[in-house]
């Protein structure tokens, strides 16, 4: 009799228990229900609605969840649809994929229900539907320019070439190295510095400044890993104002240990940026596709071109010479011991034949002092290398580094140096070998992959002054 009380009170208290939930319905991202082969019903998909159309007996919807450029269609009965499903709502809708009679698209989804997450006021919304806004405009809304199709598409292809470098460094046996943001560190040469100042104390004991480079702190790590590289923020307090420059954009830097060759350093230069572009354009075709059919319908030929041909090396003399005989008059006269202007480095790539060019052995006093000297004369130079591409110019720069003491010592002594860098001569003293680099920026070599003329328009937020951060 004891048992059986025992046994109805267990059984009421498991029907006092809540019922279990139903079992979650699949979430597809979109660009898995668009590469979807089978039908499958009781799925969910997530995302803002980029059309709607309604029509007496069935309702259209294109839905994007920023996975793909391509929008899924969605079809329902138009009792489903509410004022608050308008362009740039959120929502999130449960029912069956099916295949589309649509001869663009694969699959659709045929929904049971539709909830609006979060509406959209229409009419205040800056972004239009089915308008193709120029990237001048967008400009204008950092916060919201990113549900724009063409800047979607920029920061996928933005992603995956991120993935495609450090992949291309993984596989060749490079070791990834964070180096630092804040530095005392302002590797002569690259550029003007951020300095960092606490109000009414010092917080450090020797100025700060924002890195220009990570270039110094690899060579640190080049003294126990042959090879080495870096992909972080910089910064240069430049004028930031101009289509070509940026106050803060990423670098891609690498170090070589037990190398004499500047062959060496090239070959990695372009081995990169071949493997970085074949993995982009097999991975995000139809984003790339955006802007070479509509911003720069040049650029697919030229990178079909750098892909198939070997890269040219002319030395620095070679290319003055060549530019002293060029039939165009330029802003800036060349003259040897001057750097390179813009100008002159997309003159020398059109008259190598519009391929990607090395251009060597730049003049020794207009260099760094850690760039190797080439004992040579009577034009003094270092062994320097920079790589230009068409439509930007530089793209990557990068040297042999002086590896023997007396050469670097005496180089930053005349400098009034030597005190500041005598952690850097202690990399010479022990264990020295010789060794070489590149940087290379990220955000020129996304404006060379796509074709964008300004280098605000592949950064995923963009400052139109230096009052207006984001």
């Amino acid at each position: 009799m004891l048992s059986a009380r025992r046994g109805w009170r267990a059984l009421r208290r498991c029907a006092a228990l809540p019922a279990a939930p139903p079992p979650a319905r699949p979430r597809l991202r979109v660009r898995q229900a668009l590469a979807a082969r089978e039908e499958a019903g009781g799925v969910a998909v997530q995302g803002w609605v980029r059309s709607v159309r309604s029509q007496k007996e069935v309702l259209f919807l294109h839905i994007n969840d920023g996975s793909s450029l391509e929008n899924l269609q969605v079809v329902a009965d138009p009792s489903l649809g509410t004022r608050d499903l308008t362009f740039g709502s959120a929502v999130e809708m449960q029912g069956k994929l099916v295949k589309s009679p649509h001869r663009m698209q694969n699959m659709e989804l045929k929904a049971e229900t539709i909830r609006v997450v979060g509406p959209c006021d229409i009419w205040s919304f800056p972004l239009k539907m089915k308008e193709r806004h120029p990237l001048e405009y967008v400009r204008q809304f950092p916060h919201l320019r990113c549900r724009n199709n063409t800047l979607g598409s920029l920061l996928r292809v933005r992603s995956e070439a991120t993935a495609a470098i450090h992949s291309f460094f993984k596989e060749n046996g490079y070791v990834h190295i964070h180096t630092p943001i804040i530095t005392s560190n302002d590797c002569e040469g690259a550029g003007e510095l951020f300095k960092i100042e606490v109000k009414k104390n010092h917080f450090f004991d020797v100025p700060a400044f924002l890195t220009v480079s990570g270039q110094l702190h690899l060579e640190v790590m080049a003294g126990a890993f042959t090879h080495v590289f870096t992909f972080g923020p910089t910064f240069r307090a430049e004028n930031s104002q101009s289509r070509r420059h940026l106050a803060e954009f990423y670098m891609v830097e690498a170090e070589l240990s037990f190398t004499e060759s500047l062959q060496d350093i090239t070959q990695v230069m372009e081995d990169l940026l071949k493997t970085a572009t074949s993995t982009v354009l097999s991975k995000c075709p139809h984003d790339v596709e955006l802007f070479h059919k509509y911003i720069a319908p040049e650029q697919k030929d030229r990178l079909e071109q750098m892909l198939k041909k070997k890269f040219v090396t002319i030395s620095y003399s070679e290319a003055v010479e060549i530019l002293k005989q060029a039939a165009q008059t330029f802003t800036f006269k060349p003259e040897w011991g001057c750097d390179l202007q813009t100008e002159h480095e997309k003159y020398l790539v059109k008259h190598c034949g519009e391929v990607p060019l090395f251009v060597i052995n730049y003049p020794y006093d207009i260099k760094p002092f850690y760039m190797r000297d080439n004992e040579d004369g009577p034009q003094h130079t270092v062994a320097a290398v920079d790589l230009l591409v068409p439509g930007i110019g530089e793209l990557c720069g990068g040297s042999l580094r002086e590896e023997r003491l007396h050469f670097i010592e005496s180089r930053l002594q005349r400098l009034g140096l030597a005190d500041t860098y005598q952690w850097y001569l202690d990399l010479r003293k022990y264990g020295s070998v010789p060794h070489g680099g590149f940087g290379m920026g990220f955000e020129r070599y996304l404006q060379y992959l796509l074709g964008v003329d300004n280098i605000k328009d592949v950064i995923p937020f963009p400052r139109f002054s230096h009052s207006c951060l984001l």
